[in-house]
């Protein structure tokens, strides 16, 4: 199981807060898509998480799950969910 680090995001909008998350990547390495990610964190088959950039603090990312909607990806740290991979970058077109 590989540990990664996700250093941006893609949106259908970038400029909207509350777009969902379309792809997560640490390019020019990797690029994925949500789906992928939502996968092979449900497989174990790795790990993701995001370092605060002012404290080098880690939150692991998770799949949350609710009725009627499409898994998506959240961060969590200290045993509480919160919003760190919306505040990363875009991600580059193209990529793996």
């Amino acid at each position: 199981m590989a540990d990664v680090q996700v250093t941006c995001i893609r949106k259908p909008n970038p400029q909207s807060p509350h777009e969902h998350i379309t792809h997560v990547g640490n390019p020019p390495q990797w690029i994925w898509p949500r789906e992928k990610v939502v996968e092979s964190i449900e497989a174990k088959t790795n790990t993701f998480f995001v370092r605060d950039p002012k404290t080098g603090k880690r939150s692991d990312i998770g799949v949350v799950r609710e009725p009627g909607k499409s898994p998506y990806l959240r961060t969590y740290a200290d045993g509480y969910y919160d919003n760190n991979l919306l505040s990363l970058d875009q991600c580059p077109i193209g990529g793996r």
